[in-house]
């Protein structure tokens, strides 16, 4: 554990480079360890401040912070966001040309940088290494260290030989970190990593500015239109499909009806990719649409909503994927369009998946366990956060909680379900999908259902007391209780070893009736899309939009993104505060001594009526722009610590065969050699 000296030196980076003057959760306690030379495992959600563990250590011990991290795409804008903030940072990855990697490593070996960024294919080249043993080596940070997991979602083989940094470097300091963990992904890390001394620090995965909804799916691409356009207009957002080919078709969906996205796949080439995530990351309001090979470690604050068009394969990646929204601890919303389909192509997946019997087994454990969030009665946030051993009261704003769903008893209703399956068995040798079997049920005569005399069945037409839409629910929940199976290429329905429970009568079936109308946010947004930052009196409105242009033109000159300028919440801070210099300028959270010589004269000048040319004028000149601040800031200002941001500054009629773009899942963007 670090010395009382070193803490406060931690605390003085905090205040100097990050602008910050206490820390949140337990980030000191980690970041303390890690001064201290120990090795840490840390959970931590997505917008609590992970970074900031390793960073503040890096600063803070002798050498340079070595961060392993599978993003080589999103090396560039990490590194700009921290030189902003006057931290030496560099990366070494394959798009660099010869002369820029032997800059970084000169640099690197005469201790001239404070943090170093390599993808953990590099750490399988000599050269690497011993380019390594020739530098000054502060800490290892393992990024997005749920990759190691063999069987998860994100897994990166090139994570598995990490465990030898220990062994070629034991007096450096290693730290952990991932934002989504399961007991078992939690007890793999640790082993795979060689990190069984290690101090784990766990942290509540709950995000509660995140609005979770799962809605029937029913035409999904007009129900996401209606979610943008009623309450999302104009907003950034992510988009989930499974397949290239959904995400090519959803994108151009929206385009044509006036919203502004793009595709992003590993079909594309990689130029093309790389400016759809720029523009993402750089525009305000843009909405990508995308498979599961987009979004982690995407840094970008303000997206407002993430959504998916078809059913996360575990608990663990709609997790993940969710917790991109609301970064900047905005209200946001997680949007699942969920329905019969989307089972039945999910266990057809996993049916004829590569792997043995046990592979399978915890393929169908995980979607079992997505289903049982989909099909809950229970408050999604409670069910969700149990599913990672955290216990949390009901929310009162997920989707159950505001229309809590009734349930019925769907016992007769499977029987009679069944029983077809069996008779269609038993007297014709037919098996057949969803359709046909709820057309026989509802006793229409169709052509196939003449075709094939099932007019003729005796249970033709028991279910005319249900809907079309019912029956579908009765298919999709005993898919999802494991009371029914899917089999073969054509998704037909065959019954599982507990359905003979229920024919017996012997087990009753308890169902979730959708409500006819799905919740809404508890407050929508104006078609406008234009809602007013909350806690944001209405006479710092003007203030804080002249602000926002003020950012918005500055990131454009520079080629970043917005948020490595400021946050939304230091720009409202200071839209309130309205400071008169320097001195109570460098009080507000997120201005740190290098952003206040960089950017306080122009700041200074919007607040003045001004648009900050002349204040950009003045710092290129060199001048001094008022007194050095002070950091005696007020408790109430300064409390609390860094905000929920992203950033270095910020402390889940007869079935079609799946598509063959189904992606299960997309290989990582780039691997970098």
């Amino acid at each position: 554990m670090a010395g009382g000296s070193e803490t406060s030196e931690a605390v003085q980076v905090l205040r100097r480079v990050f602008g910050y003057d206490a820390f949140r959760g337990s980030q000191q306690e980690v970041i303390e360890h890690v001064i201290g030379g120990g090795d840490a495992v840390v959970l931590m959600p997505t917008g609590g401040g992970k970074s900031l563990c390793y960073q503040i250590p890096s600063l803070v011990r002798p050498g340079v912070g070595i961060v392993i991290s599978p993003l080589i795409a999103l090396m560039q804008d990490q590194v700009d966001a921290l030189r902003a903030l006057g931290v030496r940072a560099g990366f070494l990855n394959s798009t660099q040309d010869v002369e820029e990697r032997r800059l970084v490593e000169a640099e690197f070996l005469a201790g001239e940088l404070d943090l170093l960024y390599l993808a953990p294919e590099r750490l399988r080249v000599e050269q690497t290494l011993s380019l390594l043993d020739r530098g000054k080596i502060s800490l290892f940070a393992i990024d997005e260290a749920h990759c190691v997991a063999q069987w998860g979602h994100d897994f990166r083989p090139d994570y598995l030989a990490l465990s030898m940094l220990h062994e070629r470097w034991p007096e450096v300091p290693r730290i952990a970190l991932t934002a989504t963990a399961t007991g078992a992904t939690h007890t793999e890390i640790t082993s795979r990593l060689s990190m069984g001394g290690a101090r784990h620090f766990v942290a509540s995965f709950d995000r509660p500015n995140i609005q979770y909804r799962i809605a029937p799916k029913n035409e999904p691409k007009r129900q996401l239109l209606e979610l943008l356009r009623t309450e999302h207009a104009g907003d950034a957002g992510i988009v989930y499909c499974l397949s290239r080919a959904s995400v090519e078709k959803t994108a151009q969906f929206l385009v044509e009806n006036g919203i502004a996205a793009v595709p992003y796949h590993a079909g594309l080439d990689s130029r093309m990719r790389a400016a759809h995530q720029s523009r993402f990351l750089r525009e305000d309001g843009l909405v990508v649409v995308a498979t599961i090979a987009f979004g982690m470690g995407i840094d970008k604050p303000d997206v407002r909503f993430v959504a998916h068009l078809d059913l996360p394969k575990s608990v663990e990646g709609y997790y993940q994927e969710t917790g991109r929204a609301g970064r900047d601890g905005q209200a946001s919303t997680a949007w699942l369009a969920y329905g019969l389909q989307d089972v039945v192509q999910q266990r057809k997946m996993i049916d004829g998946s590569e792997g043995d019997d046990a592979h399978r087994r915890r393929l169908s454990a995980h979607l079992d366990a997505m289903l049982a969030l989909c099909e809950t009665v229970q408050c999604r946030r409670v069910r969700l956060l149990a599913y990672f051993g955290q216990e949390s009261a009901a929310c009162g704003n997920c989707d159950t909680c505001l229309t809590p769903p009734q349930t019925w008893d769907g016992t007769v209703p499977a029987q009679k379900l069944l029983s077809t399956i069996v008779r269609l068995k038993r007297e014709r040798g037919q098996k057949f999908g969803a359709g046909q079997i709820i057309d026989i049920l509802l006793g229409r005569k169709t052509a196939k259902v003449v075709q094939f005399d099932h007019d003729a069945l005796s249970v033709f037409g028991i279910g005319a007391d249900l809907r079309d839409v019912e029956w579908r629910g009765v298919v999709r929940q005993l898919l999802a209780q494991g009371l029914l199976a899917v089999e073969g290429d054509y998704g037909t329905l065959v019954l599982t070893g507990t359905s003979g429970e229920v024919l017996r009568g012997d087990r009753e079936v308890p169902m979730r009736r959708e409500p006819e109308k799905a919740a809404r946010a508890a407050k929508a947004k104006s078609s406008k899309g234009k809602r007013a930052p909350v806690d944001l009196p209405e006479a710092a409105l003007p203030v804080f939009e002249a602000l926002r242009a003020w950012r918005g033109s500055t990131a454009k000159e520079q080629g970043v993104p917005a948020y490595v300028i400021f946050h939304d919440a230091t720009l409202r801070e200071i839209a309130v505060a309205r400071p008169a210099g320097t001195a109570e300028l460098g009080t507000i959270n997120g201005v740190g001594e290098n952003k206040l010589a960089k950017y306080g004269a122009q700041i200074l000048e919007v607040l003045a009526g001004g648009d900050g040319a002349g204040g950009a004028a003045a710092a290129a000149a060199g001048q001094p722009v008022d007194a050095a601040p002070s950091r005696a800031a007020p408790e109430a200002r300064r409390a609390g610590g860094p905000s929920h941001s992203g950033g270095p500054a910020s402390a889940a009629d007869l079935p079609e065969p799946p598509p063959e773009d189904w992606d299960a899942p997309e290989p990582p963007e780039d691997i970098d050699w």
